[in-house]
């Protein structure tokens, strides 16, 4: 990895790690909608005339229906489902939860009608995983917070299936037009939520939750999709992917530094056997077409020893 790959690569593990802490603080004084509305629609300011300079808002509102799909599962559902979660969760176990998603992405593949084939080795990380979820549900988390274990479930599901729909249906469109049109949809389908709801501030938010908010919005959204964009353009898509198994510990050790959160021994095995079961579940193994297009390359650039 080059030195501003790396970079990147710190960067977005922070900005995808630390959305559970700010979100946490502000639920405290804040309604989810409200907090979904206002960290949807500032991103959405920030990054919409972007996408129009790029002439990429065209593109995305013709695929109008998948792109409906995606902003529902993507975005409107689990944003406003994890800020609810964390009324109760610690910041530090929604992150670690959310390290599940490759394992629902599997079986969203196969309920898409593309299951992938499955090794030895991606059955057995299906296993920790779960072992690793059920460890930080039934040893972990008290019985009060069932329900919200159950938000955090709608929140796993929605963030596999996102990409599936954008890898199905609108592979081809431009990134920073998906985001920014997805979040502009957002925050205009919770504003009348809001309102209706009377989710406004009866008061003036703290300044803390107001820096959350703000946060949230420029660096865990609208930053951070520009770091994974600047990210895959420098290493690739596949090592992008590790990004994955970076952000649950970032989440983990804010919540602890910044909140006092506890962290118990299940935690850390929760941790380990989550973590461990997402990468062998996305661990793939080279066909024998793969193979011989490897010898190939490396027979016609290995240098001749005549």
């Amino acid at each position: 990895m080059t030195r501003r790959g790396l970079l990147l690569f710190i960067a977005l593990g922070i900005a995808w790690g630390i959305p559970y802490l700010f979100i946490k603080v502000a639920v405290s004084e804040l309604e989810p909608g409200m907090v979904v509305l206002a960290r949807s629609g500032l991103a959405a300011i920030l990054l919409l005339p972007l996408a129009i300079f790029r002439h990429e808002v065209g593109p995305v509102l013709r695929r109008w229906k998948p792109m409906l799909a995606y902003t529902l599962v993507e975005i409107v559902l689990p944003w406003y489902f994890l800020s609810s979660a964390e009324q109760t969760l610690p910041s530090s176990t929604a992150g670690l939860l959310l390290a599940a998603v490759p394992l629902a992405g599997v079986a969203i593949a196969f309920l898409m009608g593309r299951p992938e084939r499955l090794s030895g080795t991606n059955w057995i990380g299906i296993a920790l995983g779960m072992l690793g979820v059920a460890a930080l549900v039934g040893l972990d988390v008290a019985g009060s917070d069932l329900f919200a274990v159950a938000q955090m479930a709608v929140v796993v599901v929605g963030y596999a299936l996102g990409p599936a729909i954008l890898a199905r249906w609108m592979p081809d469109l431009p990134g920073i037009g998906i985001v920014a049109v997805s979040l502009a949809g957002a925050a205009i389908a919770y504003l009348p939520f809001v309102l209706l709801a009377e989710g406004l501030p009866t008061a003036w938010p703290s300044p803390p939750v107001i820096v959350s908010v703000i946060v949230l919005a420029v660096v865990c959204s609208a930053l951070a999709f520009l770091l994974m964009v600047s990210l895959i353009a420098e290493i690739g898509p596949v090592k992008a992917t590790t990004i994955t198994y970076v952000n649950p510990a970032v989440a983990i050790i804010a919540g602890v530094v910044v909140l006092g959160e506890r962290v118990t021994v299940w935690t850390i095995v929760g941790f380990v056997l989550v973590l461990a079961g997402s990468y062998l579940v996305t661990k793939k193994h080279p066909t024998q077409g793969d193979r011989e297009a490897t010898q190939e390359r490396i027979e016609t650039t290995a240098p001749s020893r005549e």
